[in-house]
């Protein structure tokens, strides 16, 4: 069996997506699965051994020529069946057009007929798990109804790169590992999920005044400014970040991985924690938690209880953005001091 999978469009979907690209790989250990990605996506994956091949995604935003190309190459690859963990009519046209017997996703955004296995999403507007969602698509394809048995379990792997690479982060600013505290600012869904740096700032200083632990920010590329910033304001030599690194999500990964626990908005580096095990505290304002739970024993969620919320918009459309700066400091520490005492002990142990 060759199955191609279109894998989710961002990092943080993509982990969660892992659970079922494992109930897949078990299903058939000898069969083949071909990933379908965007950037940097593949990156994230690298190394969990849940896909043997990656097809970079080059049908959006091209001219039809280059769409016809796109699927000529994936009716090439000779797959038996694709599952869309993708909701657009876009890519179940081209899994249509690529000639794939069987074609297995949600029957939404009017790509029904284009499916010959359909499944109807739980719900457009109530919350429930994306990470349930794609193992129901997943259990679909391999004809497993009972799900509740199934391991929802988030895999990541780092290669042996990712952990020189992390060796060489921590020589040049004495870190130990399982002594640091990473800090992710990130939000590629817009910035409504951003706390500001300020409150990042200090938020650092308490932890590194409280705990000793140095502090580390991750960022991606667009996110180096914001980084410096946070290094600058919090203006203390336990305090940096990877603004001056080469961009790489491997070294996210690890850095995530040798850390003690992790400060985050709702983005996709916060997934690498429960991936890694590493404790998490979430920090979220305009989307619903249940929306992207993991079921991580090792995490806590802090969110303001708002009239106008949770909105899921990506800028705030009533301007004034309060669901994050309204979220003090002082609670974030709080929350940060609850979570590494119950934590700690566990992480030591393992």
């Amino acid at each position: 069996m060759k199955r191609a999978v279109w894998l989710p469009n961002w990092i943080g979907d993509a982990v969660m997506a892992t659970p079922a690209l494992r109930l897949l790989r078990d299903s058939d250990p000898d069969g083949k699965i071909v990933g379908i990605y965007r950037p940097p996506i593949a990156d994230a994956l690298a190394g969990t051994g849940l896909v043997d091949k990656m097809i970079l995604d080059e049908s959006r935003k091209v001219t039809w020529k280059q769409k016809l190309a796109f699927v000529r190459q994936l009716r090439q690859e000779g797959c038996d069946e694709i599952v869309l963990l993708t909701n657009s009519l876009r890519t179940a046209a081209i899994a249509r057009l690529s000639g794939i017997p069987r074609r297995i996703g949600f029957s939404r955004d009017g790509r029904g007929l284009l499916l010959t296995d359909r499944l109807q999403p739980l719900s457009k507007s109530d919350p429930n798990p994306v990470l349930d969602e794609y193992l129901r698509l997943a259990g679909k394809t391999v004809g497993q109804k009972d799900l509740s048995h199934i391991s929802r379990k988030l895999e990541l792997s780092t290669s042996r790169d990712d952990q020189i690479a992390w060796q060489d982060f921590a020589s040049r600013h004495c870190l130990d590992e399982g002594h640091y505290v990473c800090f992710n600012s990130g939000g590629a869904f817009g910035a409504a999920k951003h706390w500001p740096v300020e409150h990042f700032a200090k938020l650092a200083l308490r932890v590194v005044e409280k705990t000793n632990m140095p502090v580390v920010m991750l960022c991606g590329p667009s996110e180096k400014t914001l980084a410096r910033e946070f290094v600058e304001l919090a203006d203390h030599p336990l305090v940096h970040s990877l603004a001056e690194e080469a961009v790489s999500v491997g070294l996210s990964k690890a850095m995530v991985q040798h850390a003690s626990m992790m400060v985050t908005t709702d983005s996709g580096p916060r997934h690498f924690a429960a991936a890694f095990g590493t404790p998490v505290l979430t920090l979220f304002g305009p989307t619903h938690i249940a929306w992207s739970e993991t079921y991580f024993e090792q995490q806590s969620h802090l969110q303001l209880d708002m009239d106008c919320g949770p909105c899921q918009q990506r800028t705030c459309p009533l301007g004034h953005h309060r669901c994050m700066t309204e979220l003090t400091v002082d609670r974030a520490f709080r929350a940060f001091k609850e979570l590494h005492k119950r934590t700690q002990p566990q992480k030591a142990a393992a």
